[in-house]
Parts: C-alpha cells; sequence; structure tokens
C-alpha cells in the first residue's frame, strides 16, 4: 500500500515526496484513513513506529478550507509530555507544509523558556504543540482561544500520566470545545491511559502495533570496565584497530552526543552526532548517509534507540547506559536483527557497576566483561 492509496491530497503526497519516504508504516496505514474521516483514535504504538507522522499529515489535509481565520484561534492541539518532544513534533508537521495550497502556521512551546516571545507567536496560528504546564501558564494569560479547535491529539499519554500530568491535563479538557476529534496515541494501555480514554474518546478506533521484540540471543555483547576519562579513547581504539566501518555509539545526553562525535572527528574518524536539538532535515541526512555506508559513526541520544531500521547493522557500543533495562534492550536490538550476528559492547564506569548487574539480570543475560587496563590503547 503506498501513501496515496491512504486517500492523502496530491499536495501531501507532493511533501512526502521531498522526504525519499518510499512507504507508510504500519501505524501509518491503519491510521490516517480513519483520521481523515474525522473519527476518533486510540492508537498504541512505539516511540520509532512513525506514529507522529501518522496523525500529523491526516491533520493537516483537514485543515484545508478549515483554518480559523480569528487571530490567537487554534485548530489544534497537540499535548505532548517533554520540551524535546514538542520540537520534535512540530518539526514533522513543519516538514509536509513546503506544497500546501492554503496558509499554514505551527508552533511548539514548553516551559524553562521565556513566555514572552511565544506568546507572540500565537497569531494565526493552526497547530499547537504544547507541554500541559506551559499551555495553561498561555492560556491564563490569555494567549489564546480554543473556541475554533477541531482537533486534540495526545501523544505518548503514558508519559505525560506517568510525570504527573494528570490534573493540568483534566484542567485543559474542560476549557476545550465538546465538539472536536481526539486522537490519543501511546505506548502502553496502561490502567490511566484507559480512564483518559474512557473519558476522551468517542467510538475510537484500536490501532494496535506491537512493539518490535529483540532477540538477544543473537547479539555478541562484551563489556569493558572502563574509567571516564578513558571511555573516548577506548572508543577510539576500538573502532581503529577493528577497522569497524559502521558504528552506532549510544550517550545518555545531548551534551556528550556533541562531545564524543567531535571527539571522533578530530582523532580521524568521520562521526556525526543525531539528537533531538537537530533539525529534522539534520536528522534524516546523517541517518539516510549512515544507513548508505556513507558515514562511519552516528552518534545518537535514545531517539534512535527504536527509529532505526538497518537490515544489518554490525556494532552497537553503549558509551553511557541508559536509565531503563528496556531501553539498553533497544539499543542493542538494532543489531542482531533477521538472524545476523551483530556485536553490542558497552563501557562500564565504577559507578555503572550496579546498574548495569540489574540490566542483565532484567536481560537474563550474562555479559562478560574485559578490563580495559589491560589494553594498550
Amino acid at each position: 500500500m503506498t501513501f496515496k492509496d491512504l486517500g492523502l491530497a496530491p499536495y501531501v503526497i507532493r511533501s512526502i515526496a521531498k522526504h525519499e519516504y518510499q512507504l507508510p508504516t504500519l501505524v501509518q496505514e491503519k491510521s490516517i484513513p480513519v483520521i481523515l474521516q474525522g473519527k476518533d483514535i486510540l492508537g498504541i504504538a512505539p516511540t520509532g513506529s512513525g506514529k507522529t507522522a501518522a496523525y500529523a499529515l491526516p491533520i493537516i489535509q483537514n485543515l484545508e478550507g478549515k483554518t480559523t481565520t480569528k487571530n490567537r484561534h487554534i485548530n489544534v492541539l497537540v499535548l505532548v509530555p517533554t520540551r524535546e518532544l514538542s520540537v520534535q513534533v512540530e518539526e514533522v508537521f513543519r516538514s509536509f507544509t513546503q506544497e500546501l495550497p492554503f496558509r499554514f502556521k505551527s508552533m511548539a512551546v514548553h516551559g524553562g523558556v521565556s513566555i514572552n516571545p511565544q506568546m507572540m507567536g500565537m497569531q494565526h496560528l493552526n497547530v499547537l504543540v504544547a507541554t500541559p504546564g506551559r499551555l495553561l501558564e498561555l492560556k491564563e494569560s490569555n494567549a489564546m482561544h480554543f473556541e475554533s479547535l477541531s482537533t486534540l491529539v495526545l501523544d505518548e499519554a503514558d508519559k505525560m500520566l506517568n510525570l504527573g500530568f494528570k490534573d493540568e491535563m483534566d484542567r485543559i479538557f474542560a476549557l476545550l470545545p465538546a465538539k472536536r476529534q481526539n486522537l490519543l496515541f501511546s505506548a502502553t494501555l496502561s490502567p490511566e491511559v484507559e480512564v483518559v480514554e474512557r473519558m476522551l474518546l468517542k467510538n475510537p478506533t484500536v490501532v494496535q502495533i506491537e512493539a518490535e521484540k529483540v532477540n538477544v540471543e543473537f547479539i555478541n555483547q562484551v563489556g569493558y570496565f572502563v574509567s571516564a576519562e578513558k571511555k573516548g579513547p577506548l572508543l577510539r581504539h576500538l573502532i581503529k584497530s577493528n577497522d569497524w566501518k559502521q558504528v552506532l555509539v549510544f550517550t545518555s545526553s545531548v551534551y556528550h552526543a556533541d562531545l564524543v562525535a567531535d571527539k571522533l572527528r578530530k582523532n580521524g574518524i568521520d562521526a556525526t552526532a543525531i539528537h533531538s536539538k537537530k533539525s529534522q532535515g539534520s536528522r534524516r541526512d546523517s541517518l539516510t548517509k549512515f544507513t548508505n555506508g556513507k558515514l562511519r559513526v552516528l552518534v545518537s541520544t535514545d531517539l534512535l534507540s527504536r527509529g532505526i531500521d538497518i537490515a544489518f547493522l554490525p556494532h552497537v557500543i553503549n558509551y553511557e547506559l541508559p536509565r531503563s533495562p528496556k531501553d539498553f534492550v533497544h539499543r542493542i536490538g538494532r543489531t542482531g536483527r533477521a538472524e545476523n550476528p551483530g556485536d553490542a559492547i558497552t563501557f562500564v564506569t565504577e559507578e555503572d557497576k550496579h546498574h548495569f548487574g540489574v540490566i542483565q539480570k532484567k536481560m537474563k543475560r550474562t555479559v562478560d566483561m574485559i578490563d580495559s587496563n589491560s589494553l594498550a590503547f
């Protein structure tokens, strides 16, 4: 099935073509026709399954002929749990609007920055992507109005509830017009999400995409005990001494991703960082080069732990450990796929030992460890 088969307009198809997307993902295939019909939807889909485009594309098309002419009256509200996700989602909307035959404006708002520029940006806005707390602050300042709202999206509803946003969400729901389309997306169907579903959705179509199952048996795992200051030299030693050509490196923060990539380049290893602070175009270009073998090392935050799709990725390195064992499995699951054995290497400092023990226990697998002091690098 192609994007055209889903009922998308020619101007949306042209925007999709610029992204070089070949075929819709499963969540897009199942969601886009439903959203185009104006129906409510409950989407249970893992990160990296393409769910943002699954709702952004039909929402954009549904705005044709319906965009509000009243100033500060928004058409679409997308609620997300974090600043990073608000920026990413807004970028997805904006990236698909080059060919539109009508005026379109989107914006992301979140805490941690001055509210005044965000208040000024509310003029003639169609799609607002917001974290709950900042949205309420803007509403209390009379910066926007909801009377023209036609669509509400809750993205990563499970995370919003886990982070304690339920009271804020309830306050927001009370402000919205009763007649609207509701789209609820979540990675899991927890009891809390079910409560929100019953409260918000009207005869929803349920789209459930199973999370990819990672078989760690196909992955050759090894760990290195190493001090924090020797991680960089060890990483460069492993890549150069083994002549690795395609390596995905995971860090725990944007800062460290940039730092590691910069150090690799300064030492003659072609590397690029990819994370939420990069534009979608930049992330797409870096990923394409890496996938095609034109980039040796890609340094990423957990932005890509689920989203990258390469038939055979030979080497994944955990430069820093993720917070949860589940994220660790998704990281190393980028290799050892389709029964092709791959290598997953993990750097473990003295402070990491207990946490890595928990990860191994959850994974039900013991990882062989090497003391990096025994290596000459």
